[in-house]
């Protein structure tokens, strides 16, 4: 085997497809096709299996992300020591599969909801751990296409979550589906310790004090940077609401079963799209630059949130604005994680992927919270007009890094 070393040393044209690459980007895979099987079927099992009201679902899923959004923070400064972000990642993977799928075994809500914020806590911990083990296995030229590997791996998973959920109910039941998503969860585990073995173990001098470091991440360029990653978060709304969207324009003309069924439709090419993309995303952000290619997918999601605005009821513009906000979030997922791994201190990388995992988790939050409200209380034009102004800002922000040309934090 080649020394890993020399791996992410060498020239930015060698192979950046390393034993690595492939397993971190094969558990992102296999992760989201276990994790999107309790995912789907939640709802469902909520309602029909345990007899919980609707706000149930709500509460449980709150209570999860908000779990998720505190454990990101806190596996940034775990992930900064080399052999902690080992131990992070590796415990992070097997935990978000054992708890996920010990739901199938739940008689309550209150069960569901411990197993949940459990398993997503786990998950929010890894996140930071696994992006900065990504970025010790590839050489620094090629972060882009590495991170869109991943991202394109993550969404295929998202793709074949939900189809593996229905193959499984129809096969052997809710209950027995949900145990079963433990396979490909702990296969996932497998694949992390597999790239781990790809790279070379940290010694007693690599290793660090746990600490916060946001201080002195957020400095300099990167700053700038996490303005107008911040700016696009807060506008980035969760891909639900673009659902419910399709479903009621297509509802008068459709019925609401067939408009459903469209949208899910358009999810999926949604999904589709972004796995596509996201890998020429990153190849374009190496060959010229990752912030430029983060500027394309936020003025995409700019575009897209415009269609949503002011579409009618046509299927083929709705299916474009799913596309292009597809496209969109490819572009964008990819790029912010290798300007993150271009511009952060090398030994403080872990903390800057936290604080990059952080600010997605709580502007997500604050994106579809506000634009929940905005929908209910004026109209849903209204919400992705609001939207799309974010997404401007983000533009404006990100232009400015851009013509400030600071010099890189890289150590």
């Amino acid at each position: 085997m080649a020394d890993p070393a020399a791996e992410i040393t060498a020239p930015t044209n060698c192979r950046w497809l390393t034993r690595g690459v492939a397993g971190i980007g094969g558990a992102s895979f296999l992760a989201d096709l276990g994790h999107e099987v309790p995912t789907a079927l939640l709802p469902s099992f909520l309602a029909s299996t345990l007899g919980a009201p609707a706000s149930a679902l709500g509460l449980i899923e709150g209570i999860a992300d908000g779990c998720a959004g505190a454990a990101r923070f806190v596996g940034g400064g775990l992930a900064d020591d080399p052999e902690r972000r080992r131990r992070s990642a590796l415990g992070g993977y097997s935990a978000t599969a054992v708890l996920s799928s010990l739901i199938g075994v739940t008689t309550a809500a209150w069960q569901v909801g411990v197993l949940r914020a459990g398993a997503w806590s786990a998950r929010g911990l890894r996140v930071p751990a696994r992006n900065a083990l990504l970025a010790d296995v590839v050489p620094a030229g090629a972060y882009g296409r590495a991170y869109g590997f991943e991202r394109s791996m993550d969404n295929l998973g998202a793709i074949g979550g939900p189809l593996l959920a229905l193959a499984l109910v129809a096969l052997v039941g809710t209950r027995t589906a949900i145990l079963l998503s433990v396979i490909p969860g702990l296969l996932a585990a497998l694949a992390i310790l597999y790239a781990i073995h790809g790279t070379r173990r940290p010694t007693e001098q690599h290793r660090q004090p746990l600490r916060f470091h946001l201080r002195a991440v957020l400095q300099g360029r990167l700053k700038r940077i996490f303005f107008g990653i911040s700016a696009f978060e807060i506008g980035n709304v969760a891909a639900t609401l673009l659902i419910l969207r399709a479903t009621e324009l297509l509802t008068p003309d459709h019925g609401h079963d067939a408009a459903t069924k469209i949208a899910l439709g358009l999810y999926i090419a949604y999904n589709a799209a972004a796995a596509i993309f996201s890998v020429p995303g990153g190849h374009l952000g190496d060959k010229t630059s990752s912030l430029g290619v983060l500027g394309i997918g936020v003025g995409c999601f700019a575009a897209a949130y415009l269609c949503f605005a002011f579409v009618g009821s046509s299927i083929a513009l709705l299916a474009a604005g799913f596309v292009v906000a597809g496209i969109a979030i490819g572009f964008v997922e990819t790029a912010e994680h290798a300007v993150v791994a271009e511009d952060a201190p090398t030994a403080l990388r872990g903390s800057a992927f936290g604080a990059l995992a952080t600010a997605q988790a709580f502007g997500n939050f604050a994106a579809s919270s506000v634009a929940g409200i905005l929908w209910t209380t004026v109209s849903p034009r209204v919400a992705f007009i609001y939207l799309t102004v974010w997404m401007l800002l983000a533009l404006l922000a990100l232009s400015g890094v851009r013509r400030g040309s600071m010099p890189s934090l890289r150590t």
